[in-house]
């Protein structure tokens, strides 16, 4: 059994220093790895990444992370990156990371993600440049999703997104705002990839629980949804008969 704790959009900000620390001192107790599913700062500035890093740096079990949104406002998600990874925090964008876990292996493939909607009522590349562009940037990170899962060799395959790749775990959010929650080209390359696991954040309005067309478990993540520091979920590793 594999223990994957996970939270996202705890949006922290240089006045939440000290906020969460004293949940996760615990986490190894309870937990495996803790994946962080994007919107981790406020406003996406260095001083608030130094935060994240002193928030979730230094925990008793890897942590594994992607940005969201908030994480690219202030146009430094290198710099925010830079500040994580000094910190020991993997920070994932179309790239994996694998854990060894009592004789099993964990393999994490990460993105951002981004809109574009659900099958039947989805924005296509088509008119406008920019409407193009929109669509182009969601095609290229759900197929860099696709490529980092299929390359992944490991026991058990979770996939780390910031926007949802189905619209389940959106119901309570206004429909209207759906195509900038997500898009199922994101739960298309889950789908492909062999994947036991899909979490997500940017929903602070939705639901916790969803599943893909290919019937993989999807999790909303986002603090608002789960009210907690983080919650945990456990994976079986894929048995092989030989």
């Amino acid at each position: 059994m594999i223990r994957i704790a996970a939270v996202g959009d705890v949006h922290l900000g240089e006045d939440a220093r000290g906020r969460l620390r004293p949940a996760l001192d615990e986490l190894g107790d309870c937990a495996d790895v803790l994946l962080l599913a994007g919107d981790l700062t406020r406003h996406g500035t260095v001083s608030e990444a130094r935060v994240v890093a002193d928030e979730f740096g230094g925990l008793p079990v890897p942590v594994v992370a992607v940005l969201g949104n908030h994480d690219h406002h202030d146009d430094k998600p290198h710099e925010v990156t830079a500040v994580l990874r000094d910190a020991g925090i993997t920070v994932l964008e179309g790239e994996t990371t694998t854990i060894g876990v009592d004789g099993h292996t964990l393999g994490v493939a990460g993105v951002k993600g981004f809109g574009g909607g659900f099958a039947g009522k989805c924005g296509s590349a088509f008119g406008e440049p920019e409407m193009k562009a929109f669509i182009r940037h969601t095609t290229e990170i759900a197929d860099s999703l696709r490529v980092a899962l299929d390359s992944l060799d490991t026991d058990v395959k979770v996939a780390l997104t910031h926007y949802s790749p189905v619209p389940d775990t959106l119901r309570g959010e206004p429909p209207e705002i759906y195509p900038f929650l997500g898009s199922y080209l994101l739960g298309e390359a889950i789908d492909a990839g062999g994947t036991q696991l899909a979490v997500h954040g940017h929903a602070h309005f939705g639901n916790e629980h969803g599943m893909t067309p290919g019937g993989v478990r999807v999790r909303n993540v986002a603090q608002p949804v789960i009210r907690s520091a983080y919650t945990v979920y456990c994976v079986e590793p894929a048995v092989v008969e030989v």
